[in-house]
């Protein structure tokens, strides 16, 4: 969706009564940012489509998550599924079908999420990178920050780190997961936050993305805290107002100028619904 220069991006996600909140549960967004499609993958996945789905450019679906839920979601980038599901991906694939049962291959980013009276969430580059992820958390209450970077790894991917497809690189993978040293793994005996200290490859991603995990035993800061919020996961976020209806009230992001012309432009969308429909 084209936008004129000096207006910031805005994005609606609009909550009604296909994401129906209550304190046992949380809504979750997951919003396509990027330029190209994209095929998320969530573990568990039962309350997101069975774990899988295609994302279009530009276009975010909405899932209901109960308290309790634990579990990771991620992107897949250049897949290609039959009409029964099966396929393959260039990164970020659990197995060759479309709905995962399982993690998908390294390298991949990661959004992680426990939920509880408490939920913890973050965002992880320890299994290596493929796509900008955000997480922003949306009316809860507590630390609440937003988790995750709007950098792409893959811009400035060290060559011996770069998966390359056709000669793109389309992933930065780990050091982990390319020297397989105890190091680079935070094992053996550098396995404790003593001994395991960042490396010349962590801080390149800690750079990129300041409020993710860069490695095994990052600063504990990059894990946030908080109650009773929904949660918008981005790929490949820019800046931008996000406005989500959470807990019958409109919430929007960015300049307080542009929230409230929104807020008001969706009021009057609510209001012509109620009327649309006699709710």
């Amino acid at each position: 969706m084209g936008v004129k220069s000096g207006f910031p991006f805005v994005i609606l996600l609009v909550f009604i009564s296909t994401a129906k909140r209550s304190d046992s549960t949380r809504v979750f967004t997951i919003l396509n940012n990027c330029k190209t499609e994209l095929w998320p993958g969530v573990t568990p996945g039962n309350n997101f489509n069975g774990g899988g789905f295609p994302l279009r450019p530009g276009q975010s679906v909405v899932f209901t998550a109960p308290v309790g839920w634990s579990g990771r979601i991620w992107a897949r980038t250049g897949c290609d599924f039959d009409q029964a599901g099966n396929g393959s991906c260039e990164t970020g694939a659990c197995g060759t079908t479309l709905k995962c049962g399982s993690s998908g291959e390294t390298p991949s980013t990661l959004a992680e999420f426990t939920l509880g009276n408490l939920d913890f969430y973050d965002v992880s580059l320890v299994d290596g990178f493929n796509v900008p992820v955000t997480v922003r958390p949306v009316g809860g209450t507590g630390k609440c920050e937003q988790a995750g970077c709007i950098g792409d790894l893959r811009e400035d991917c060290p060559v011996e780190l770069a998966k390359k497809v056709g000669g793109r690189t389309v992933a930065c993978r780990s050091a982990c997961d390319v020297f397989n040293t105890d190091e680079y793994c935070c094992r053996g005996l550098f396995g404790n936050p003593s001994t395991c200290q960042p490396t010349f490859y962590s801080k390149k991603f800690k750079a990129a993305c300041p409020t993710a995990y860069s490695y095994a035993y990052d600063d504990p800061t990059s894990i946030i805290t908080c109650s009773d919020a929904d949660y918008v996961i981005t790929f490949c976020a820019r800046k931008q107002t996000v406005c989500t209806y959470h807990d019958n009230r409109l919430i929007c992001s960015g300049s307080e100028r542009s929230g409230m012309l929104i807020a008001n432009l969706l009021i009057v969308l609510f209001v012509s619904i109620n009327l649309l429909f006699g709710n």
